[in-house]
């Protein structure tokens, strides 16, 4: 079978699993994972899965891969990738691999992994894939020497460990939320459900979960906080209960969206500087990570609170990276992964920073909403994400770069290409999870961000693509 190369991305494995991730891809990508990460000192590797169709299946053909190349499995079964990160940080393992699909299409899914404590990403996965292009493999996916490996040199699965208690009550250290505070919670029938469940009987403030089911259709809405679709039942459900607030989860439990008792919804950069404001107030100087989707305005606001904002380039493993190098507290993305070093781990979980942000709320002698308008204020666009095949947006992009390079306007290309302008500035760059380009504009007034629209669809009009805002 001819391995899809392109499902192996920047820094995760996602797929179709109707016809790129299939069983025997999994089986494949479990065995070589193991050879290249457990070693005679240490063998376990956990394993984790989200609530999609497709994930029971890829997961015992992932679990029989790692065994049958000498991995000793703990399986601690459905859980928002989160508490996959908490496990992998609490048993101390060698390897952990989340099948999760994330925001991603539902037929899609994939796996995120760790490796030594670390993401396992870039290069590291392009060596996986060059290790299962150079093993030779029987019809059915199993390695042609597998008959000859001892069953003593196989590994086998663990009964699994009630990990999620030793993570609530982890997540809840230090978290004090005033009992008056009323919270929508919407779970978007992902991974989330079971873990918010169990989360409201610790909490003594008023709770109400929505889409709590586990159910891999998605029945209510796609699991994307970042769309306002997919936001509006959460909107609804916080105005017709009288809350003060929503809470909403991707299908995995790593990135958040947050709005309004009045409906505001608050961007990624938005939360992020809320949250920066409240840690430089005790660590002045700090540094703290945005994405390069990030709006301008944030960042000087950041650096008004006495901070010191750094742009990296979007993804968690390059955040992390840079995290761990600058020895920063908080990073934060567009798309709403919010990833605390402060009082916690570094890794992005949406459900800590949910309880982090109740308790900031807490704390403060305002509501969200009069927070809210203390932001700056700007016009910009969401993430646009525009439709292309996986080979034509990185052509587009470096084509574009080529052109601002010939026009010698100035760029950053830390991440596709992100220009200034006299009006504001504009982002293109390539996704690496789905065959998309993300474009997104900021200006500070509504004639600006036309304008600069208009220059975007410029560069993108010779390849039959527009955008509309």
């Amino acid at each position: 079978m001819q391995i899809n190369k392109e499902i192996f991305r920047a820094y995760d494995i996602r797929g179709n699993s109707l016809k790129d991730l299939t069983e025997e891809v999994a089986y494949k990508i479990g065995f070589c994972f193991a050879e290249m990460t457990i070693t005679k000192d240490n063998n376990k590797i956990c394993i984790g899965l989200d609530g999609r169709l497709s994930s029971p299946t890829l997961c015992k053909a992932l679990e029989l891969g790692l065994t049958d190349a000498g991995a000793k499995i703990i399986n601690i079964g459905v859980v928002p990738t989160p508490v996959l990160y908490f496990a992998d940080k609490h048993f101390m393992l060698v390897g952990s691999i989340m099948v999760t699909g994330s925001h991603n299409p539902r037929d899609d899914n994939g796996f995120k992994m760790l490796q030594n404590g670390k993401s396992f990403f870039g290069p590291q996965i392009q060596d996986l894939l060059a290790k299962i292009n150079v093993i030779p493999w029987l019809d059915h996916g199993i390695h042609s020497d597998i008959n000859w490996i001892p069953q003593s040199s196989r590994g086998m699965t663990i009964t699994p460990y009630d990990i999620q208690s030793k993570y609530l009550k982890r997540i809840l250290d230090g978290i004090n939320i005033n009992p008056k505070l009323k919270v929508v919670w919407d779970c978007g029938n992902g991974a989330t459900s079971n873990i918010i469940e169990e989360l409201k009987k610790h909490l003594a403030n008023k709770n109400i979960i929505i889409n709590s089911k586990i159910d891999g259709n998605f029945p209510s809405h796609h699991p994307d906080p970042t769309n306002p679709a997919n936001l509006q039942e959460l909107i609804k459900s916080v105005k017709e209960q009288n809350c003060d607030l929503g809470i909403a989860f991707d299908g995995d439990g790593d990135r958040i969206g947050i709005i309004s008792s009045n409906g505001k919804i608050l961007f990624g950069d938005q939360i992020l500087c809320i949250f920066a404001e409240d840690i430089l107030k005790e660590n002045p100087n700090a540094t703290i990570i945005v994405d390069v989707k990030a709006s301008r305005f944030i960042v000087d606001k950041i650096k008004l609170f006495g901070g010191n904002p750094i742009i990296c380039r979007t993804g968690h493993p390059f955040i992390k990276s840079k995290m761990l190098e600058t020895k920063t507290l908080l990073a934060g993305e567009m798309s709403g992964h919010i990833f605390f070093a402060d009082k916690y781990f570094g890794f992005d979980d949406a459900i800590y920073a949910a309880l982090r942000f109740l308790d900031l709320l807490s704390k403060s002698d305002k509501t969200l909403d009069e927070i809210i308008d203390e932001l700056p204020k700007s016009y910009s666009t969401p993430e646009i994400k525009i439709f292309v095949s996986s080979e034509l947006k990185l052509k587009i992009i470096e084509e574009i770069k080529q052109k601002l390079l010939d026009d010698k306007i100035e760029f950053n290309d830390i991440d596709g290409v992100r220009v200034n302008t006299e009006h504001g500035w504009w982002l293109l760059r390539s996704s690496n999870t789905e065959s998309i380009i993300v474009a997104r504009a900021e200006s500070a007034n509504k004639d600006g961000l036309e304008k600069i629209i208009t220059i975007i669809n410029k560069y993108l009009e010779k390849y039959g693509l527009l955008i509309n805002y």
